[in-house]
């Protein structure tokens, strides 16, 4: 484990080129007191608009989970659905759903109580299998102020309305910006910060990342010579300002939503074959970011000048893809790769990276956070309910909830379980009741 040497009352820090520069430490301690959640959809406690809930860290506002009965959670409702990893999004009484179905990449609205089928808006799908042979989106679909926005499989960025699925515009990212689709296709969920719709393209050019307009998808600027990872990026407020993290094939870094400028970038990922897809997680301590195949984790204090990393280390918390939550400085996730059979459950003490305890042989999963419980959904289909507790693994109820791949993201609104399993040429979309 590697940490920064605090020199006396002086922060070693660095600033958007990576050069050490010093500033006193009163100064860190009061950005990091501004760093906060940007709240990114007009979303309620109990909504669950876009990728990883409403500030994309895993927390599910609101929600008090109870242990369920021994015949496990109540199924309320199975709706069909075609190929994909895309997790479902949920506004009020509505669950977006982005899928494939034969040549057309459908968004779909369905009602959040009976699972019935509100509108369809199909886009003609293009993305041929690469490594994977599903070829369905990757994506969750981003709810915010009356549209829904999908990102497909082909790079094809799309706008419809929530309340009737009416196409409000569409553009071919990757083709337009001259990209390419990785070894998975396009996965890097958008996101809206400061009214713009920010995509991580890995266009040529200086366009790796692109902001295009809300209500008619226009580019508003281009940025980075980056390329495109299958991270979702995040926002968070520096200095009373918002920006957006991306996490890109190789490095971290923080735009201005207003234009693309960078204000500061630091390395994280390897060449070859390797993947960078855990979202960048935003907390008290800072930001952490996690990744497999050698690469490890690190948190970093930021501000808008520059970033202090406190620690890095491949040893505590390296995540191939799913992305940990934090609560009370402790962070909980999967440590371990999916295409090597090792996936260890653990709790991290986020300030040190000490690891507080771990399960072996647990297995790749997805966490959410409600309250003090965390529900762990792991790719085989067993559910989890356990408390979070920085002492031991405290289970509270387990449940079989899919005999079936369930890799896409699951969704947690107003006490239901939205959980995307995946068979073969296609899956369903099964909504389950927590509430007793």
């Amino acid at each position: 484990m590697r940490a920064v040497t605090l020199p006396g009352s002086r922060l070693s820090t660095r600033d958007s080129l990576g050069n050490r520069t010093h500033r006193p430490f009163w100064t860190a301690a009061l950005s990091a007191c501004l760093i906060c959640w940007v709240g990114l959809a007009a979303a309620v406690a109990g909504d669950w608009p876009q990728i990883l809930g409403p500030h994309r860290n895993g927390v599910a506002d609101g929600e008090k989970i109870q242990p369920w009965d021994a015949g496990g959670p109540r199924t309320l409702w199975t709706y069909p659905l075609g190929e994909g990893y895309a997790g479902p999004a949920v506004l009020g009484d509505r669950v977006v759903v982005f899928h494939r179905v034969e040549d057309v990449e459908r968004v779909e609205a369905l009602a959040a109580a009976t699972g019935r089928s509100l509108w369809k808006a199909d886009f003609r799908a293009t993305y041929a299998p690469g490594v994977d042979p599903d070829t369905g989106p990757r994506c969750v679909p981003l709810i915010h102020d009356g549209a829904v926005y999908v990102y497909g499989a082909a790079g094809d960025l799309h706008g419809v309305r929530l309340a009737d699925g009416k196409k409000l515009w569409s553009r071919s990212m990757l083709r337009e910006f001259n990209g390419d689709d990785g070894y998975f296709s396009d996965g890097s969920s958008p996101i809206v910060v400061n009214r713009r719709l920010l995509v991580n393209v890995g266009g040529r050019g200086g366009a790796d990342l692109v902001a295009v307009g809300l209500a008619d998808g226009a580019t508003l600027w281009q940025a980075t010579d980056e390329r495109a990872s299958y991270s979702a990026p995040t926002a968070v407020v520096l200095d009373g300002q918002p920006y957006a993290i991306f996490v890109t094939r190789l490095n971290v870094v923080c735009v201005d939503p207003r234009d693309g400028t960078v204000r500061f970038r630091f390395p994280f990922g390897q060449r070859g074959a390797t993947v960078n897809a855990a979202t960048p997680l935003v907390c008290d301590l800072g930001l952490f970011v996690t990744a497999n195949y050698g690469v490890g984790a690190r948190l970093a204090k930021i501000s808008r000048d520059g970033f202090e990393l406190i620690w890095e280390n491949d040893e505590s918390l390296s995540s191939q893809y799913p992305t940990p939550v934090i609560r009370d400085g402790f962070l909980y996730g999967v440590h371990g790769r999916e295409d090597v059979g090792v996936g260890q459950l653990r709790c991290v003490e986020a300030a040190t990276g000490k690891v507080r305890w771990s399960v072996p042989d647990f297995g790749m999963a997805h966490l959410i956070l409600a309250g003090d419980r965390l529900l762990v959904l792991s790719i085989q289909g067993r559910l989890l309910l356990a408390a979070a507790s920085p002492d031991r693994l405290e289970t509270l109820a387990t449940a079989t909830v899919s005999n079936s791949v369930t890799r896409a993201l699951p969704a947690l609104a107003n006490g239901r379980l939205y959980v995307r399993e995946t068979t073969g040429q296609g899956g369903s979309l099964r909504c389950f009741g927590l509430q007793r």
